[in-house]
């Protein structure tokens, strides 16, 4: 009796090792760590986001400046040109004013040094009529520029106002009244730099 009843006994089995993981505690610990990653890479994604938008940013500055350089140093090559246009205006204006009888020769020079076109053509044809008179009535004028102003500019060409006064003296007349004159000059590129194309006496 006894040895049946031991063999009725259940025996315990052991228990295998995939049947002892809490499965919860398996899928907590899962999330846990995820969420422990989830952060750095977080601030990866937003690290990169940031040093992308500051690239683009610098390169815009960059562009940026650079134009507003090129713009500036457009616009003061411009303003250069108008300066040098209104300079060649002013001393022509100054050179046809400016004669005396014992040096017409150089001063007739001077001024078709600084002509081209259809003013220098048709000053060169009458220089030399001017100069007899000059030098037969013993004249000397000095002009002034009382003040020029660009009027206008297209292309290569620009016109010039100059407002002068002009004294003048004669063998037959040493004291005369100042003369107040306006031209309008017409300055024109050239190889050799701006000259004056023509000229016009204004009221």
């Amino acid at each position: 009796m006894a040895e049946h009843a031991d063999a009725a006994e259940p025996i315990d089995e052991p228990t295998p090792p995939d049947e002892g993981i809490d499965i919860e505690e398996y899928e907590a610990d899962a999330d846990l760590a995820q969420s422990a990653e989830t952060p750095a890479r977080r601030r990866f994604s937003y690290a990169r986001v940031l040093t992308v938008a500051g690239l683009v940013i610098v390169l815009a500055l960059a562009g940026l400046g650079g134009w507003l350089g090129y713009r500036v140093h457009q616009d003061r090559e411009a303003q250069a040109q108008r300066n040098l246009y209104v300079q060649v205006a002013r001393q022509t204006a100054v050179n046809l004013t400016t004669i005396d009888y014992k040096e017409v020769d150089r001063d007739i020079k001077r001024i078709l040094d600084s002509a081209t076109g259809g003013f220098y053509d048709d000053f060169q044809k009458r220089s030399q009529p001017f100069v007899d008179v000059v030098k037969k009535v013993q004249s000397k004028s000095e002009g002034t520029v009382a003040e020029a102003a660009l009027l206008s500019e297209v292309n290569d060409q620009a016109q010039v106002l100059v407002a002068v006064e002009v004294k003048t003296t004669m063998a037959a007349a040493p004291e005369q009244e100042p003369h107040r004159w306006r031209m309008r000059l017409s300055v024109q590129k050239t190889g050799d730099g701006p000259k004056v194309s023509n000229v016009d006496f204004v009221p």
